[in-house]
C-alpha cells in the first residue's frame, strides 16, 4: 500500500436564493468538475495554500476556515503509465470577490452548482458527500455551518 501524497483545497460557497452553491472548476487533462486543489506549500500554512488555490485555479478570493472540514482520496495521474494516491484535507470559503482574470483562467472553466448537483459531477465518493452535507441544513455543519451563518448576517 503506497503512502498517500497530501494535498489541500479550498470549497468556495456562496448563498444564491437562499440556498448553498459551491463554485466548481474543471481539471487542465480531463476536463472534470473538482474544487480548487493543488500540493501543500513549503512554509504557508495549509489554509492558506488552498486559499491561493483557489485565487489561481477558480479568481475568487474570501474568508477561509482554518479547520479542515472534512478530506478525500484520489488517484493522480502523473503520466500514462505512473499516479499516485492523494489525500485531500479540504478547507471551506465563503466568496467575497470574484476576479474576471487570474492565473489558470485561460485553462480552465469555473461554474456554481447547488451544492446537490455539484455532488452530481464530481468522481471522488467522499467529495461527494462533503457536498451532499451542505444540502440540508448547511448552518449546521460542523466547520463550514458557522462561516455560511457569517455570510448571510
Amino acid at each position: 500500500m503506497q503512502t498517500a501524497r497530501q494535498q489541500i483545497a479550498a470549497m468556495p460557497l456562496r448563498w444564491k436564493d437562499g440556498t448553498v452553491q459551491v463554485l466548481m472548476v474543471t481539471t487542465r487533462d480531463t476536463g472534470r468538475w473538482v474544487v480548487p486543489k493543488g500540493w501543500t506549500m513549503k512554509d504557508v500554512k495549509p489554509w492558506a495554500a488552498a486559499a491561493i488555490e483557489a485565487l489561481e485555479e477558480a479568481g475568487v478570493k474570501g474568508v477561509i476556515s482554518r479547520e479542515v472540514f472534512g478530506t478525500y482520496s484520489y488517484m493522480k495521474a502523473l503520466d500514462k503509465k505512473k499516479s499516485v494516491l492523494c489525500r485531500v484535507r479540504v478547507y471551506p470559503m465563503i466568496v467575497e470577490e470574484e476576479k474576471s482574470k487570474w492565473k489558470e483562467k485561460g485553462e480552465r472553466t469555473r461554474k456554481w452548482f447547488d451544492v446537490g448537483e455539484a455532488a452530481s459531477l464530481v468522481d471522488e465518493p467522499e467529495l461527494a458527500d462533503l457536498l451532499k452535507s451542505l444540502r440540508k441544513k448547511p448552518k449546521k455543519v460542523d466547520v463550514a455551518g458557522p462561516l455560511l451563518r457569517q455570510a448571510i448576517s
